[in-house]
């Protein structure tokens, strides 16, 4: 058996009775799999749903769920109803998790746990902050496991899909830090972004929407071979669908940069 996986196992043995906040991607997911095939109906799912979560990540935890025979309860966040996280600061993600986790709490009497892992802890993760507040374990990061032993933990399970797939924060995570969360703009950030996956089938896509552009930001191979006509058919594309958020901004290509719609407070560790 893989370390990584004896020593998670470990940690989930410890907490006992626990619930996953599962978002859809590759670590929370892994950990509800192996939560669950650990303590069976003592791990519970919860996943929250709304416009900033995508649908394929709803889709792959509603999968998960009636394959591996999980307790899953699907709540809403209500960040939405949150003024301060509409308005997108640069702590938005604090006001998310606050509210995510208060929802969570309020419907468990167990501990929680996410899908935090070691590499999260060197970035600037006000999350963690409200995670703290509601006493959020984080296994992976107990058992001494970055991203890189998730995937492999994946594999071990044979959970191939998850092993291999992208990286994905939430659409909330494409509007540059300032400008106001739209569910619809959100929809249409969506949209563009699959639009994009069928037409290229990038490694990876992020539509980011700035104050006065949209860039479509793309992995470098698909940058390369991305020829003009094309590229001058999806800009028209992309531009038809965020128009319908209001949204007139012109659209360009570039390399991606994780994170580049943030803009980080100038004292943020």
């Amino acid at each position: 058996m893989n370390s990584h996986l004896r020593r998670l196992e470990v940690v989930i043995r410890d907490i006992g009775p626990l619930a996953v906040a599962v978002s859809g991607g590759v670590d929370s997911m892994t950990l509800a799999v192996t939560a669950h095939r650990v303590l069976g109906n003592d791990a519970r799912m919860l996943h929250a749903v709304s416009p900033a979560v995508p649908e394929d990540a709803s889709g792959r935890v509603h999968d998960y769920a009636k394959r591996e025979g999980w307790r899953l309860e699907v709540v809403d966040a209500r960040e939405f109803a949150d003024s301060n996280y509409m308005a997108n600061p640069h702590d938005r993600c604090f006001y998310c998790k606050t509210n995510l986790y208060s929802t969570m709490a309020d419907a468990v009497d167990c501990v929680l746990v996410s899908g935090t892992n070691s590499d999260d802890l060197g970035d600037y993760r006000p999350g963690l902050r409200a995670a703290a507040d509601y006493g959020v374990r984080h296994p992976y990061v107990e058992a001494g496991m970055d991203k890189e032993a998730v995937r492999a933990v994946a594999r071990e399970l044979a959970l191939h899909d998850l092993a291999l797939l992208p990286a994905s924060p939430c659409l909330s995570s494409r509007v540059e830090t300032g400008l106001a969360i739209d569910p619809k703009l959100l929809n249409a950030v969506y949209r563009a972004e699959r639009l994009v996956q069928r037409e290229l089938t990038p490694k990876t896509v992020r539509c980011r929407v700035r104050r006065e552009a949209v860039v479509i930001e793309l992995d470098g191979e698909s940058i390369r071979v991305l020829n003009p006509t094309k590229a001058t058919e999806l800009r028209q594309q992309i531009g038809g669908l965020l128009v319908t958020a209001g949204v007139t901004h012109p659209v360009s290509f570039q390399t991606y940069r994780m994170g580049s719609a943030f803009l980080r407070p100038s004292n943020a560790r």
